[in-house]
């Protein structure tokens, strides 16, 4: 595994691009088979979902939103259908810096990790539920 990737000093929160460059260290910690399964997936940062995105998901508060995938995902995909946009991974930072504050148990590195693989997880076609049991049975 690689080293942790250098956060701003205290007292200042990390930016989008701390987050990236946390997203970017965990993807390339996954092994290699995966990465590569994963194939052309565009990752983002943003400080939350935009309002329509959240209106789209029923949600009113941005805090709850940590990830999103965006895309058809690959178990949903045909040779018959057009060639699909870009899948894309949102990680929403606020809400990250969020969760890590009031959970306390868990590093940045590893909730941003754990927000990645979910995301990754809905572009291989998992729902939440098999997501959660995964995790339960990795546990």
């Amino acid at each position: 595994m690689s080293e942790p990737t250098a956060l701003p000093q205290i007292g200042k929160a990390p930016s989008l691009d701390d987050i990236a460059a946390l997203a970017e260290t965990a993807f390339q910690a996954l092994p290699e088979g995966f990465r590569r399964m994963t194939g052309e997936v565009v990752f983002q940062v943003h400080d939350f979902a935009t309002e329509d995105v959240l209106a789209d998901l029923g949600m009113e508060d941005p805090f709850e939103l940590t990830g999103l995938y965006h895309g058809v995902d690959l178990a949903r995909r045909s040779v018959f259908d057009p060639a699909p946009q870009a899948s894309m991974i949102f990680l929403y930072r606020r809400p990250i810096l969020d969760e890590w504050a009031e959970n306390g148990e868990v590093t940045l590195e590893e909730l941003v990790a754990h927000v990645l693989v979910h995301e990754i997880g809905h572009h291989f076609g998992l729902s939440d539920a098999d997501i959660d049991a995964i995790e339960a049975a990795a546990e």
